[in-house]
């Protein structure tokens, strides 16, 4: 999929790929925001698309989930590679796969916080901020 010099993006399949998906999700996720485990792992993953961040070493550096519905979710960069291009690369493997399935737009549940980021990729707010797992949120929606 996407390759640089530093790391490359590929889709994977959760079946394949669950134990080192899981492991970047719990840390960011439980770990570092304090989100509960039951809530992080909802048991949906068997049906989304999976995008896999690995270095040029190949360890696992970032992941994210594209539901069958077009959204966007459980994007997750391990704290030494934020700031290097990872989670777009990674945004954009999920759009491209939702393109390849002929899905016309993909929303998402952005942490407030990374708002801007999903901004900059053409993401638009709809909606007001909310909680969700005690984190402030907003629902964001791109074409294409």
């Amino acid at each position: 999929m996407t390759n640089t010099p530093d790391f490359r993006i590929r889709l994977v399949e959760w079946s394949d790929a669950s134990a080192v998906l899981a492991r970047i999700r719990t840390a960011v996720f439980v770990v570092e925001q304090d989100v509960p485990a039951e809530l992080e792992m909802d048991g949906r993953d068997g049906e989304c698309a999976h995008a896999l961040a690995e270095s040029a070493a190949g360890e696992a550096i970032g992941t994210g989930r594209l539901m069958p519905d077009g959204r966007i979710g459980r994007m997750a960069v391990l704290a030494s590679w934020r700031g290097r291009g990872v989670g777009a690369a990674i945004l954009e493997a999920l759009r491209a796969e939702a393109r390849r399935r002929g899905l016309r737009e993909t929303y998402l549940h952005a942490q407030s916080h990374a708002q801007d980021f999903y901004a900059r990729h053409g993401y638009a707010v709809e909606g007001e901020e909310y909680l969700e797992a005690g984190i402030p949120h907003v629902g964001m929606r791109a074409r294409g």
